[in-house]
C-alpha cells in the first residue's frame, strides 16, 4: 500500500487515468462508451485489516507502505469507513493498558457496515484462556455504551465468538432496502457505496429480461437477490459453505421467494449442464424445467474456465462483473466470438490502486 498515495485531492485525477487505461485495454472490443461510477474520495472501505507493534508499553496499528519500503504507524486510516477510524481509537485503548488482551496480538481485522455494526477479529500467536475471554466480555460491555460492536478471538485451530461471527448490512438500492449478512473472513464487497452502484447498474442491464437468470459464483447472494425482481426465477450456485448459509439467510431475510442457491462448484455445474456427470446435489432438481437466456458471473481474478465459457455461450445475455481486466480481456476473446458488448462500466472500488472492478453486458450477435 503507497499510503502518501492517497490524498483526495487527487482521486479525480486518478479515476480518469483509470478510466483511460481500461478503455485503450479494450478497444479492439469496440465497446459502447464506458460508464465511470466513482467512489468517495475517504472513508469508503467497509473492511480493513492491520498488524499490531509492540515497543515496550506503547502498542499501535501499523501498515507497509511500499513506496516508503517500511512498516508506517496508523492511527487512522483515510480510506477505512468513519466507524472503523473510530473504534481504532477506542480499541487501542482498551488493549494498551490490558496484559490478557495484547500479549501476543499480532493483528486486528475490522468489518463494519453502513447500518452502523462493526466486527473485530483480534488474532493471537497463543492459545486464548479464561483469562481472555473474561477480559474481551468486559472490554464489549465498555464499548457497546458507543458501538453496535462484536467481538473474535483466533489462535492457531481456536476461533471465539463472543456473540456472533457477521455483521448484517443494509443498503439502499434504487429506494428499496436490501439486507445481507456477511461472515467474518467470507468475501464481501469492500466498498458498499460503490456496491450499490453496482448493483443498481446491473439491475439496470437487466431490466427487461425474460425467463428465468442461471447465476454462477453467487457468493452470499449480493447479486441475485438485488436481480431477482427482473426475472421469473433465479438459480444461483456457490462453493463456499460459509458464503451458501449467508445466502440462504439473506433469502430469508429479503423475503425473497423466486431464488434458489446450489451448492456446487461453476466448473462441475457446467459438467452437470452438458450432462458429463450426475451430482447428488443437484437430486430434485428439474435443471431442464428452467428457461435461462442471462446468464451471470463475477468470478475470482483467475476468471472463468474454457468449459465453464462455453457453457456462457449458449445463453442470448451474458453479465459479467470482474475484479481482474487481465482475466476479463482474455475471457472476452473466447466470448466475443458469440457475442458482442452492449453496455461496459468502471466500478472503483479500490481507489488509490491500480485495481480496476469493471462490468460488461454482452449480447449475441
Amino acid at each position: 500500500m503507497n499510503l502518501a498515495a492517497m490524498d483526495p485531492k487527487n482521486y479525480d485525477a486518478q479515476l480518469e487515468q483509470k478510466r483511460v487505461k481500461l478503455e485503450a485495454a479494450f478497444a479492439e472490443f469496440t465497446p459502447p462508451s464506458l460508464e465511470v461510477f466513482g467512489s468517495e474520495p475517504a472513508h469508503y472501505r467497509m473492511r480493513a485489516e492491520f498488524r499490531v507493534w509492540h515497543d515496550g508499553d506503547d502498542l499501535y496499528y501499523y501498515m507497509f507502505d511500499k513506496a516508503l519500503n517500511e512498516k508506517v504507524r496508523c492511527e487512522q486510516y483515510l480510506p477505512a469507513g468513519a466507524l472503523i477510524n473510530e473504534m481504532m481509537t477506542a480499541l487501542m485503548e482498551e488493549l494498551r493498558p490490558n496484559h490478557a488482551l495484547r500479549f501476543k496480538l499480532f493483528q486486528v481485522d475490522f468489518l463494519s457496515t453502513l447500518s452502523g455494526e462493526i466486527l473485530v477479529s483480534l488474532l493471537y500467536h497463543r492459545q486464548l484462556n479464561d483469562e481472555w475471554r473474561e477480559e474481551a466480555e468486559l472490554m464489549k460491555q465498555r464499548l457497546s455504551k458507543k458501538f453496535n460492536v462484536n467481538f473474535i478471538g483466533r489462535a492457531r485451530k481456536q476461533k471465539i465468538d463472543l456473540d456472533k461471527d457477521f455483521v448484517v448490512e443494509s443498503l439502499t438500492v434504487n429506494g428499496k432496502e436490501l439486507q445481507y449478512k456477511q461472515i467474518e473472513n467470507s468475501f464481501t464487497q469492500p466498498n458498499a457505496k460503490v456496491s450499490v452502484k453496482m448493483l443498481e447498474w446491473a439491475i439496470s442491464t437487466t431490466q427487461n429480461s425474460t425467463g428465468d437468470l442461471l447465476e454462477l459464483y453467487c457468493g452470499n447472494g449480493n447479486f441475485s437477490i438485488a436481480l431477482a425482481q427482473n426475472f421469473e426465477r433465479v438459480l444461483a450456485t456457490e462453493l463456499a459453505k460459509p458464503s451458501v448459509d449467508a445466502a440462504q439467510y439473506n433469502i430469508a431475510i429479503n423475503d425473497v421467494d423466486n431464488l434458489q442457491i446450489i451448492r456446487m462448484s461453476a466448473e462441475d455445474f457446467s459438467d452437470a449442464m452438458a450432462k458429463k456427470r450426475r451430482y447428488r446435489r443437484l437430486e430434485g432438481i428439474d435443471l431442464d424445467s428452467y428457461n435461462c437466456n442471462t446468464i451471470f458471473v463475477d468470478p475470482p481474478r483467475a476468471g472463468i474456465d474454457d468449459n465453464t465459457l462455453s457453457l456462457m455461450q449458449n445463453y442470448d445475455r451474458i453479465l459479467y462483473i470482474s475484479c481482474n481486466p487481465d482475466t476479463l480481456k482474455a475471457n472476452l476473446t473466447k466470448l466475443s466470438e458469440t457475442h458482442k458488448i452492449t453496455r461496459f462500466a468502471l466500478f472503483d472500488q479500490f481507489p488509490y490502486t491500480d485495481h480496476m472492478e469493471s462490468g460488461v453486458l454482452l449480447e449475441r450477435k
